[in-house]
């Protein structure tokens, strides 16, 4: 089974008083003690954003590490990542983040790691990276069209209540060619299976996912049935 579970927002870095959507995406691994690594290259590793993933997963049931680019922690980097459970990748320049992966030949890593049936998970960038294409706010002061990893089809806007130019802009880059796709609120996660959308999760009672699609010059905007993960 393939997984990837995209969050628009929340998480351990933006909401660490509520592990909701953590605890989630470790509990798709099937596993008593997964092991989960954090991907920070979108922020270029900021020591700050590693140190609160280790802070934060510490708290749950699982072996916690983090794959730095900058300073490896193995010459063998596809063993590396095919020994985890979980893949966690962190937000931030989405850009600079797929040019470093390409590079280093991470994108193929990542590939193998989501046919192997190891989980795939992300906030913003991290969320990002997984469709063939999305809305990037990578060049400052503008949001615009970024191509990914292609892993599930179609594309993506994450923080759309949280960023006010996030709707508006990924409805003009739908109506301009970019691809239709799934938006998500901060605290809503979009979990899909063998490339389907099988589920929208969140950790805010308000938080939606959204199919948004167009119909000659008008968009299509989808509210779909989210399950909140609180009581």
């Amino acid at each position: 089974m393939k997984q990837i579970i995209a969050l628009g927002g929340g998480g351990f870095s933006m909401e660490p008083e509520n592990p909701l959507l953590d605890q989630y995406i470790l509990r798709q691994s099937r596993k008593n003690n997964p092991k989960i690594c954090f991907l920070p290259t979108a922020s270029g590793d900021a020591d700050g954003y590693v140190e609160r993933f280790y802070q934060s997963f510490k708290q749950h049931e699982c072996i916690p590490s983090h794959l730095s680019l900058f300073k490896p922690p193995s010459v063998d980097l596809k063993r590396f990542v095919l020994d985890q459970d979980v893949i966690y990748v962190g937000g931030g320049n989405t850009r600079n983040l797929m040019a470093l992966w390409r590079e280093w030949g991470l994108d193929h890593i990542l590939h193998e790691a989501y046919v192997k049936g190891i989980v795939l998970a992300g906030i913003s960038a991290g969320a990002l990276c997984w469709f063939e294409e999305g809305v990037t706010d990578s060049i400052p002061g503008k949001l615009t069209r970024i191509s990914c990893l292609g892993l599930l089809k179609g594309s993506h806007c994450p923080h759309y209540d949280g960023e006010e130019n996030r709707r508006p802009s990924y409805h003009d880059l739908i109506l301009h060619g970019l691809s239709e796709g799934y938006a998500a609120d901060d605290g809503a996660g979009l979990h899909f299976i063998d490339g389907e959308l099988a589920k929208i999760i969140s950790s805010r009672p308000y938080a939606k996912g959204y199919k948004v699609s167009k119909n000659g010059g008008r968009i299509i905007e989808d509210v779909l049935p989210t399950d909140y993960l609180g009581s």
